[in-house]
């Protein structure tokens, strides 16, 4: 009986839910038609967007490749070797366990100090020393006493972390509208 009960209650409640709707077929039908043709404009300009920042980001890798092949001047190396490393600019070949780890800390804090004034070919320079101080590390790592490991490793995360952050900061300059 109680079935029998609910099952009747329910099915009255659908036909009287049914009825009382709202909006009529039609209508909801122009409102789907409203909301897709809002969807289809999103997806358009998002498309457009996408397209654009694809050309832009292509300009600014050809420009970076550009800027790439042009050989570094060894005179301008000099230069940013003496200014990011101090004392140890003349001696990197020679860095031994006991001084490369002066040798990296002096060229974070150089790199902190001089990074805001830096162009991108500035960066190529000091991405330039901090290559052949990483070959020197490689020859001697195995000497290299693991607290001095784990500290040159946090420096080298900071450079690249710093790197990263101009390249980003440039790409979102040449993406901009």
């Amino acid at each position: 009986m109680k079935a029998a009960y609910w099952g009747l209650a329910t099915g009255l409640l659908g036909i009287f839910g049914l009825t009382s709707c709202d909006s009529t077929p039609r209508e909801r039908q122009e409102i789907v038609r409203q909301e897709a043709a809002k969807l289809d404009t999103a997806a358009r300009n998002a498309g457009h967007t996408l397209s654009r920042l694809g050309r832009q980001t292509a300009t600014f890798d050809a420009a970076n490749r550009a800027r790439r092949a042009v050989p570094l001047d060894a005179k301008k190396q000099k230069i940013m070797d003496q200014q990011l490393l101090g004392s140890y600019a003349d001696r990197i070949p020679t860095l031994t366990v006991t001084t490369i780890s002066g040798a990296y800390g002096e060229l974070l804090r150089s790199t902190r100090v001089r990074r805001t004034g830096w162009e991108a070919r500035d960066w190529d320079y000091a991405q330039d020393t901090y290559r052949r101080l990483n070959a020197q590390l490689a020859r001697i790592r195995l000497d290299l006493p693991a607290r001095d490991e784990v500290r040159i490793r946090a420096w080298q995360a900071e450079f690249t972390t710093l790197r990263a952050q101009r390249t980003a900061k440039d790409l979102k300059a040449a993406t901009k509208k």
